[in-house]
């Protein structure tokens, strides 16, 4: 596992958008670059520092194929907190992505279990996912995969805990009781089966999760901590959600990823 600490968030995704950037650039033949991608405040920054790069010529992403982590189940694409808005508002609008490379659960399905079923078998068919982005919530869930999520799991439908539902609730009028209690998501192993895993983890309310991620041992308490096990895992971090990192742990990243500070 790798650790890149940054000053600040900013210099974070600067780091992170660079990296995939560079990945996307060095992808060579004819098959595209699998991309996974995540929602939620965690990306936006990297998201911005992307949509910069394709108008600057930088990164094209006319052969980048995405899949998303996750969906609201009951929520209609046209829903200002839908998932499928947040990502074309956010990112796919502004970039030069074909439309019919994005991949978005579809949340207003009558089967959800065939819906996941299908994704799961789309994500095979190009030879699985080269990089998957992602972030992490303060108890650790990867995606939805709430604790006690199976680290082998695999995409399908999850029911959100309280407090998932409650942090959620500033995006519904801070009222948890119109949070969907339900969504379908990716599971740990779809992640995990990735080539790489890049997840970004910020702020002080994320400390305790960074640090169950990297010196934790590997639980489904933690579904954050099956990235120990992934021989292809980076997190990008910054300076904030250090604080409850033995110091051991922190000089040594700084050292071995210093060429990485921005």
């Amino acid at each position: 596992m790798r650790v890149v600490i940054q000053d600040n968030y900013e210099k974070m995704s600067k780091w992170a958008a660079n990296y995939i950037a560079a990945k996307i650039n060095a992808h060579k033949g004819y098959k595209p670059f699998i991309l996974g991608l995540p929602t939620g405040s965690s990306p936006i920054g990297v998201y911005k520092e992307l949509i910069k790069m394709n108008r600057e010529g930088k990164v094209s992403f006319k052969n980048v194929v995405t899949f998303n982590m996750d969906e609201y189940l009951g929520l209609p694409r046209e829903h200002d907190q839908s998932y499928w808005y947040f990502m074309h508002d956010n990112f796919f609008d502004h970039i030069d992505i074909p439309a019919e490379n994005i991949n978005i659960l579809d949340g207003m399905t009558t089967d959800p279990v065939a819906e996941c079923e299908r994704y799961e078998k789309k994500i095979a068919s190009y030879g699985g996912i080269d990089l998957f982005m992602g972030g992490i919530g303060v108890d650790g869930h990867l995606a939805f995969n709430e604790p006690f999520t199976s680290l082998s799991s695999r995409t399908g439908v999850r029911d959100l805990t309280t407090d998932t539902r409650i942090v959620n609730s500033r995006f519904f009028g801070n009222d948890p009781e119109k949070v969907p209690a339900q969504a379908l998501s990716v599971g740990i192993g779809t992640v995990t089966d990735s080539k790489e895993v890049l997840v970004l983890i910020s702020g002080h309310n994320k400390a305790r999760a960074l640090a169950a991620t990297v010196e934790g041992s590997v639980s489904q308490k933690w579904t954050c901590s099956a990235l120990q096990l992934h021989n292809g895992a980076i997190i990008a971090c910054d300076e904030a959600a250090c604080g409850e990192l033995t110091v051991d742990t922190y000089k040594y990243f700084l050292d071995i990823e210093k060429k990485e500070r921005l």
